[in-house]
């Protein structure tokens, strides 16, 4: 190869290197159809991870509890839905959840209502009584606690049937710079009038790659 090519190639390259790190430092979105698959985080949980976990957890607890349901307030007609109290989420996990925290909220406050069986108490209502009661949502456990928070959203005219409290854990599974996360959403749901308690979780698990190896096992040439 004579120079003249060599350096004709080099310059070449050399144009095509700075093309491809502008198109890299250049952030760019698209809106995304209802049909769409969601994007995997590739460093943390995401919509991916936390939307199957809600929509298994809820479907089978208030599935489960669907049958001779007995809401608290009774008139003529049909009968009211039993009116569930949801008093937060709680992440014991390794990551950071940021707003997800919130949107686990939503989206299980939002399966309730659409149950039809079933009606939430507004997050509003929640949040003051907690505080008038001076109570964490971990503290409702305790049965005196529980009768103080109950006698407080009396007063507000918000009484319930049922306490539900979600948790969010995990647990890591390391292979040199590859690890396994195990996501673990546990629903605890009771009744306050009879003191039974209930349990529902869902688990999903996610692969998190850093090694060439991995990446080189995983990658699928016919996607």
């Amino acid at each position: 190869m004579n120079r003249r090519r060599f350096l004709g190639k080099v310059v070449v390259g050399s144009f095509a290197a700075l093309g491809l790190a502008g198109c890299r430092g250049r952030q760019t979105a698209q809106v995304m159809s209802p049909t769409d698959q969601s994007m995997v985080g590739s460093h943390a949980a995401g919509s991916e991870t936390f939307q199957p976990l809600v929509d298994t957890a809820m479907a089978n607890l208030l599935g489960r509890h669907a049958q001779g349901v007995q809401p608290a307030a009774f008139q003529q007609g049909p009968p009211a839905p039993a009116r569930i109290c949801f008093v937060g989420v709680e992440n014991k996990s390794a990551e950071e959840m940021g707003d997800f925290k919130d949107q686990i909220y939503q989206q299980i406050d939002t399966q309730i209502v659409q149950s039809r069986l079933f009606a939430p108490i507004s997050r509003r209502f929640v949040d003051v009584g907690l505080r008038e009661a001076r109570l964490r949502p971990d503290q409702l456990f305790v049965p005196a606690n529980m009768q103080t928070f109950t006698d407080v959203m009396q007063r507000q005219g918000q009484p319930f049937d049922y306490l539900l409290y979600a948790t969010i854990t995990s647990g890591t599974t390391h292979d040199n710079q590859d690890y396994q996360r195990d996501y673990l959403l546990t629903l605890e749901m009771i009744n306050v009038r009879t003191g039974q308690y209930d349990k529902e979780s869902a688990t999903l698990r996610k692969g998190y790659n850093r090694s060439m190896m991995a990446k080189v096992r995983n990658f699928n040439p016919f996607k």
